[in-house]
């Protein structure tokens, strides 16, 4: 018996075209890239068409194939290769945690049980409403405030069970939650106060800094600008 053939990514050939306004952004960026160099636009305008249409299709493929005047496979290469592509539908919203060693170590398996009582889903799956997909991400490069999670273009840092089942709370009933620290850290300034360098030497009395005033949180000698 032969074997099954393999299924290609995006195999969905809907029908694909920039809107006025992205068709408008397309060619902004194409305009930046010498004529010598236009597959250089590949990375963007995927970008550009998956804010469109959530997914990389092979349409889309097409379509940027023959904007950037490369063969198709050129373009598969690089959809294939980094994992911001999506190369089949997904819901309205992507969660994609990270579960990296710093992650993991402070807790991403919490985050992702959360996701799992709360939306129904393991990794790799949609939630049945079509509202979220569950991704694993391999760092997504906010170690310091780790667990953390990216839904978006938008990073939810400092996360914890409560944390992150409160966040997903609010997306399934349609609320917004800013992106950034959970638990009330600024930036990747300690939790709580200072534990070192709290005072500071360029005043007379040696003035003590908090962790809202120091240098590394925007502060300052004149404290928090």
């Amino acid at each position: 018996m032969s074997a099954a053939p393999k299924t290609i990514p995006g195999a969905a050939n809907t029908p694909f075209a920039f809107t006025a306004e992205n068709q408008v952004e397309a060619e902004r960026i194409f305009a930046k890239y010498p004529v010598a160099r236009a597959r250089s636009a590949i990375l963007p305008l995927l970008d550009l068409a998956q804010r469109q249409e959530g997914w990389v299709s092979r349409a889309v493929v097409e379509a940027v194939a023959s904007m950037t005047k490369v063969a198709p496979i050129m373009v598969w290469e690089v959809a294939t290769f980094y994992t911001m592509y999506n190369l089949e539908p997904i819901g309205r919203f992507h969660v994609e945690v990270c579960t990296n060693l710093p992650c993991w170590l402070r807790g991403s398996e919490d985050v992702v049980r959360a996701a799992r009582d709360v939306f129904g889903v393991e990794i790799g799956q949609t939630s049945a409403d079509g509202l979220v997909t569950l991704s694993q991400a391999e760092c997504l490069g906010a170690c310091v405030n780790a667990p953390m999670l990216q839904i978006g273009d938008d990073y939810y840092e400092d996360l914890d069970y409560d944390r992150a089942k409160a966040l997903f709370t609010a997306m399934k009933q349609g609320r917004h939650v800013n992106g950034g620290s959970q638990a009330g850290r600024r930036c990747s300034a300690p939790m709580g106060d200072l534990t070192s360098l709290t005072t500071d030497p360029t005043t007379p009395e040696g003035g003590r800094w908090t962790a809202e005033s120091s240098p590394a949180a925007g502060g300052g000698a004149d404290g928090p600008r």
